[in-house]
């Protein structure tokens, strides 16, 4: 099943998970964060205040087998649980190089996931639970819950990784979109269930109907929420299937977890053009012409000039 994860422009770090590895567990501890590296992690040598853009020394002898959290300062939002979606900026190297591999102070945009999804490495996934919004935390990440033996990119193969990571928001996400009923009158168009239970609602595509050569979106479930821009990033389940023969490429339903789409970072065309100003808490269908998806390029199970169609639910705005 092709991930619409692919259709997104995302730092290369975080594109996919490493090896599985038996969580170790985590040890917490604060230490002053320009004071030498104590207690398995490296100091912070400058940019030491949440916000800014840190640097990080080199860390020092036999790097930890397990993962380790220290919090450098604490905010006082809420805690983070699996499930929610967060933005946070974030700056990485390995334990033995002062040189960072990827940050997100430099591309002034920060990160968006939902945590618990494996959307990142592990090290994240379990790093991260259970800290407060507002702070800024230092992950050393052993490389079975980083990227293992296979490395990725200028990641070298067993490299422990280093973190800071600033977490700016966190917001708890409903199950289903909910909202009134939108008249789904036009037979020639797929007809979208409006169950509002959390589970993927059916999508019947009309078998004699030739399929539209211009962008279709249209609400199912409207709600009453803050309108989407193309700025925004915005935390969506969904369902995608081929107009041709109606089997489903991709469903976030299939895994239990959302995904969340930077607009902006979005290559789909029609995927972006057909969220772009509907309104949060909405069930939105598309159907999205060759022209606006892959064209006449093959993608995995996605024919050559195939129509899709997608039921989204758009379920918050980070």
């Amino acid at each position: 099943m092709r991930r619409l994860a692919g259709l997104l422009v995302v730092p290369l770090l975080l594109l996919s998970a490493a090896c599985g590895g038996d969580d170790k567990g985590s040890d917490s501890a604060s230490a002053s964060a320009s004071a030498p590296s104590k207690g398995g992690f490296p100091a912070i040598t400058a940019g030491a205040k949440f916000g800014e853009k840190p640097t990080l020394a080199k860390g020092s002898g036999t790097p930890p087998k397990e993962l380790k959290t220290n919090v450098v300062s604490e905010g006082d939002g809420a805690k983070l649980k699996n499930g929610d979606a967060i933005q946070v900026n974030y700056l990485g190297q390995a334990w033995n190089s002062t040189k960072p591999f990827d940050n997100s102070f430099d591309r002034k945009q920060p990160f968006d996931l939902t945590l618990g999804a494996g959307m990142v490495i592990q090290g994240w996934d379990k790093g991260l639970v259970g800290q407060k919004v507002g702070s800024r935390v230092e992950l050393v990440i052993p490389p079975d819950l980083g990227y293992g033996a296979q490395g990725q990119g200028d990641i070298k193969p067993n490299s422990t990784l280093v973190f800071v990571v600033d977490i700016l928001k966190a917001k708890q996400i409903p199950a289903s979109a909910k909202g009134s009923e939108v008249a789904q009158d036009n037979v020639d168009l797929p007809k979208v269930g409006t169950n509002t239970d959390g589970k993927a609602p059916s999508v019947k595509i009309p078998s004699k109907s030739t399929p539209p050569k211009k962008l279709v979106s249209n609400y199912v479930l409207e709600s009453k929420g803050e309108v989407v821009k193309g700025t925004d990033s915005v935390v969506v389940n969904y369902v995608g299937l081929l107009w041709k023969d109606g089997k489903t490429f991709d469903s976030t339903y299939a895994t239990g977890k959302t995904q969340t789409f930077p607009l902006a970072q979005v290559t789909l065309k029609g995927l972006k053009n057909g969220l772009t100003g509907k309104k949060i808490g909405s069930r939105v269908l598309l159907v999205v012409p060759p022209d606006q998806a892959f064209g006449s390029k093959a993608q995995q199970s996605i024919p050559a000039n195939s129509t899709l169609v997608f039921a989204v639910d758009i379920l918050a705005k980070m």
